[in-house]
């Protein structure tokens, strides 16, 4: 009697949970989206015109691997080290938490926040991946892991409690979604040396004396080492421009970082 009583009690506390959800759902479709979400660009051309900032991370290690037992998994340094010795695999080139150290900069920025930024994925094995900025990096990188596996085997990701599709695998070449009349730049160790908060003040200057605000787009490496905007199959094919932002090697993370930092205090956002 008292186990059916205990089992009663929980099914109670299930459908008051669900309940819970439903009138948490409902009031969400009352009040429409937050304030956050409304300054996210929703149509293609939203995404092509206005003062942003397109970052396409190039040659991201995100390659699945599936040992002798087990579920596929994504390939990386720690896990997989023996397996990347035995094909002759660089461990430096199977770093796909450089990739998710870059969208944790990048999606958590104010930048992101307004509205300002696009992101794409370009990876070594030449898949592209479109990133919405309303998505939720996972903050470990075991659970982005699981994530990155999941996108590259259903080819998209969708939003649990709403009809979004956060990230998904889209058709080459990246630059047919890059915006028509953008700025493209790349960074580079070997680049022109400039100062990234005078070069893009020059370009806001630029384009208020053309009185046509076009986004900007950034190429860099998702890689521990290497120039991939300087390859064929990456950066080089809509690179207009290499640049050197510092006279040190920086992260790829780090470059991300400054990117947002610098057009967030340009265009007054934070």
């Amino acid at each position: 009697m008292a186990k059916k009583r205990a089992k009663g009690g929980d099914d109670g506390k299930e459908l008051a949970n669900k309940a819970k959800k439903r009138k948490k759902s409902l009031q969400e479709r009352i009040d429409g989206p937050s304030e956050a979400d409304k300054l996210l660009p929703r149509t293609l051309e939203e995404r092509m015109a206005a003062r942003r900032v397109v970052v396409v991370l190039e040659k991201a290690a995100l390659e699945c691997v599936q040992p002798r037992k087990g579920a596929l998994e994504l390939l990386n340094s720690d896990d997989h080290k023996n397996l990347c010795l035995k094909n002759g695999r660089d461990l430096a080139d199977v770093r796909p938490d450089i990739t998710h150290q870059c969208l944790m900069s990048l999606l958590d920025s104010p930048l992101n926040k307004a509205g300002k930024l696009l992101i794409y994925i370009h990876t070594a094995q030449n898949v592209l991946i479109e990133v919405h900025p309303s998505l939720r990096v996972p903050r470990t990188f075991k659970r982005f892991a699981g994530l990155a596996v999941e996108l590259l085997q259903r080819h998209k990701i969708r939003a649990a409690q709403a009809n979004e599709t956060l990230m998904k695998v889209i058709s080459n070449p990246v630059e047919k979604y890059l915006p028509p009349g953008s700025r493209r730049f790349g960074f580079s160790v070997n680049g022109r040396a400039v100062k990234l908060r005078d070069f893009a003040a020059q370009l806001e200057k630029e384009a208020e004396n053309d009185r046509d605000a076009v986004p900007i787009v950034f190429a860099i490496g998702a890689v521990a080492h290497g120039d991939p905007v300087t390859e064929d199959k990456f950066g080089l094919g809509y690179v207009e421009e290499n640049l050197s932002i510092c006279p040190w090697g920086l992260s790829a993370s780090c470059c991300c970082s400054k990117v947002c930092s610098e057009f967030e205090y340009l265009w007054g956002i934070c």
